[in-house]
């Protein structure tokens, strides 16, 4: 497509010659009136980008510091506000692997579209969604002005209050899009060394491998075969309160736990402690989380009711801990620490969980606000035996909690 341009004085006539154009337009700007301030928009997508790194390095692309560092050398060569500029500008400096470019894809609609994009065949190029605003446009508005407007930057900057704001101040419609951004977490604990041994190019002589291989091959030493522990994901074990002073924040831990299911389905065990212990692994496992949580709420029978995490502890740990899934395992207990039963009977239970377990991390939602003490019966009985104390009040807040499983 190209765009005619007019040369020439006033008042003479003029020629037309084609310039080339890229494919997203943008319409003709009337210099007589004073420019548009663009700083802003501008010195914000700094904050967007490493937002966007962020999302990116949860949804598993390994967007570190210098490829961030060479996305916005990138952007300082393009149009900020044409997100297809920006698209590319992002792939050709975050992606390094073909696996990287459909989670990339999906983290980018998401971040700043709030959609996912549409499926693709390889032989083809990929779609670059045009982003939606949060809010719907006002009536009679015109469409072409809203694509004139820096909306691009202003939405992922929304995007990053959102990230930030409680999850109970939300609205319906940011709720649905919030739920759409626990695709992109993928929480799973780091690895541990095993037992065993397994073939490697450095490491430890293995001495019977290469005895074997001397005497095949008539005695002569040709190959030192050498050999290195192996490596298994340590296992994570979610026990969420779902008693009422929890019901805000139990619907959104549910699905960071779900997140943790589809990541390693078989490395990860949920549990809902209330009054009574109820595991949830098996319904967790369904695909779609909408149809997972439906069915881990029908399976919960204390939903909404009182607090009994001592004893709630104590089952698990009598029936499923100490054999063996906690035993090595990081545990993660989402709670408030609104404890009706015994504070001291919570005290002895966790001693007993911190013995088994390689860390224990506790989850409240409450620590992300001003004034927060731990003061509660549960929580001053817990402290001892804890190993981190996050906050879980918010999205970005389970991002930190996704970093702090990996790093525990």
């Amino acid at each position: 497509m190209s765009r005619p341009v007019r040369t020439g004085a006033a008042g003479s006539p003029t020629a037309v010659r084609a310039e080339p154009r890229h494919d997203f337009t943008e319409p003709e700007r009337d210099f007589t009136e004073p420019e548009r301030d663009f700083a802003l928009p501008r010195r914000d997508f700094t904050d967007v980008v490493l937002g966007f790194a962020r999302t990116l390095r949860h949804a598993g692309v390994p967007a570190g510091p210098d490829r961030v560092q060479a996305m916005l050398s990138a952007l300082g060569h393009v149009e900020v506000l044409d997100p297809g500029q920006v698209y590319w500008a992002g792939r050709l400096t975050l992606c390094a692997d073909p696996e990287d470019l459909e989670r990339y894809d999906a983290a980018f609609a998401l971040y700043f579209g709030g959609r996912r994009p549409v499926g693709r065949t390889a032989a083809t190029a990929p779609q670059v969604i045009r982003p939606a605003p949060f809010e719907p446009a006002a009536a009679g508005e015109d469409e072409q002005d809203s694509d004139d407007s820096p909306g691009f930057a202003v939405h992922a900057s929304r995007h990053e209050v959102l990230r930030h704001k409680d999850v109970t101040a939300l609205s319906a419609t940011e709720r649905q899009q919030l739920q759409r951004l626990f695709a992109l977490l993928a929480p799973r604990a780091a690895g541990r060394r095993s037992l065993r041994y397994t073939r490697a190019s450095r490491g430890r002589v293995d001495l019977d491998r290469t005895v074997r291989r001397m005497l095949s091959q008539g005695g002569e030493p040709t190959e030192l075969i050498r050999q290195r522990r192996r490596h298994k994901p340590r296992r994570l074990v979610l026990l969420i309160d779902v008693s009422g002073s929890m019901s805000p924040y139990a619907d959104w831990l549910l699905r960071f736990a779900h997140a943790a299911t589809r990541r390693a389905p078989l490395g990860t065990e949920v549990f809902t402690v209330g009054t009574r212990l109820t595991r949830i692994t098996r319904e967790l496992r369904l695909r779609d989380p909408d149809r997972a949580l439906a069915a881990a709420g029908r399976a919960v029978p204390d939903w909404r009711g009182g607090t009994r995490l001592g004893d709630a502890l104590k089952a698990f740990l009598d029936r499923w801990g100490q054999r063996g899934v906690a035993r090595g395992a990081v545990v993660v207990l989402c709670s408030d620490g609104w404890e009706r039963g015994d504070p001291a009977e919570l005290g002895v239970q966790l001693g007993r969980l911190a013995r088994l377990a390689h860390a224990v991390v506790w989850v409240n939602p409450h620590k992300g606000k001003d004034g927060f003490a731990p003061v509660t019966g549960g929580m001053v009985a817990a402290l001892p035996h804890i190993d981190r104390l996050v906050a879980g009040h918010s999205f970005a807040a389970l991002e930190e909690l996704v970093e702090v499983i990996a790093d525990a």
